[in-house]
């Protein structure tokens, strides 16, 4: 069994921390650890490092090594654009099928919160069993905890078997970011699952799957695959990837599939996808208050409310349901519910070329 963590995003919703040369899975923004770090960790006592692939960008190699040095330098595999995950899976895909041809592949974010790291284990090796045994694609769904409206859904049909104590069901739907009296007609009906992006199958069988849903994909992942171990790799990995067409997994490949397999996953999962989410699953004190930094903290008449600052004293009057984040050089105050959008200050950065705020 080999690992797949894709660590190519921008993490433009956890601005002001989270820049482009220092995204947020780089980031210490759950504990002292950077979100990596605790991603491998997480993962080594069931994937060793040296079966460990990292998909990622090449400004930010360097740093990626420092924070996870036990991984094997020729295991980091590097895009020269982002493409979304369609390409970064099948880019990986090609390197195991001709490092280890029939392994399994477990590929992962690289910027989750997991509590409970042991039954996480359990599932994976659970999926992966069951890729091992079928020409599947496998899945691994979470058990709603609420009605959720920032993640997709997926619809379980039939129970097709059980595999080391966990049920295994076919996928009857993909359900896209609902509203949210769809969101709690799911939990009402039962049945629905979030959609982890988290995936198990062999390499040889999703680039079938590329292969056939994704075609003009899989032409140039061969284009790709032709070159690897030549002085021509550098130059045939730019010009393919720059021609392909940005495309999610789930989208190109997982909602055309009539082969895929889902496991429900209850380890306490978070996307951590927004400075909301992080919130969810921060300590607060008695005030509902999650406050991460090295200095003071005031909160007068102050309520559920999320306060990063790294040194600076930070103090609150009066107010609720806000997230404040102070960097060196940048400010963000939004209220708790819309963190979401904060992709549109970065956008509004970007269209002014404030270049030395991304």
């Amino acid at each position: 069994m080999y690992a797949v963590i894709m660590a190519g995003g921008k993490g433009t919703r956890f601005w002001p921390r989270s820049r482009e040369k220092m995204p947020k899975h780089l980031l210490d923004i759950l504990n002292d650890k950077t979100i990596i770090r605790q991603t491998v960790d997480r993962i080594t006592p069931l994937i060793p490092p040296e079966r460990i692939l990292i998909v990622t960008a090449s400004s930010h190699v360097d740093v990626l090594f420092e924070q996870v040095p036990d991984i094997p330098r020729e295991n980091i595999l590097i895009e020269p654009v982002g493409r979304n995950t369609a390409p970064c899976i099948g880019l990986a895909a090609l390197h195991l099928r001709r490092r280890a041809p029939g392994a399994v592949m477990v590929v992962l974010p690289a910027d989750h919160s997991i509590e409970k790291g042991d039954r996480f284990r359990h599932i994976l090796a659970a999926a992966a069993e069951t890729a091992r045994k079928e020409a599947c694609l496998v899945t691994v769904g979470i058990v709603p905890t609420g009605p959720e409206t920032g993640y997709g859904y997926l619809e379980k049909g039939e129970r097709v078997g059980q595999v080391l104590g966990e049920d295994v069901y076919k996928v009857r739907s993909f359900r896209e970011k609902p509203k949210i009296e769809q969101a709690e007609a799911f939990l009402r009906q039962g049945g629905y699952l979030w959609n982890s992006g988290m995936f198990v199958w062999k390499a040889s069988v999703i680039l079938d799957a590329i292969a056939l849903h994704l075609p003009r994909v899989y032409d140039r992942l061969r284009d790709i695959e032709d070159a690897l171990d030549t002085p021509e790799e550098p130059t045939v990995l730019d010009r393919a990837y720059r021609s392909m067409e940005p495309i999610s997994i789930d989208y190109g490949v997982m909602e055309k599939s009539k082969h895929v397999l889902v496991l429900g996953g209850d380890f306490g999962w978070s996307d951590v996808g927004s400075w909301d989410a992080l919130w969810e699953i921060t300590a607060k004190n008695d005030k509902g208050n999650a406050f991460r930094g090295e200095g003071p903290f005031v909160d007068i008449d102050t309520r559920n409310s999320l306060i990063i600052s790294p040194k600076k004293l930070v103090a609150l009057v009066g107010v609720e349901d806000l997230v404040v984040v102070e960097t060196g050089d940048a400010l963000l105050i939004c209220r708790r519910g819309n963190s979401q959008t904060v992709k549109r200050v970065v956008e509004t950065i970007e269209a002014e070329k404030w270049t030395e705020y991304l």
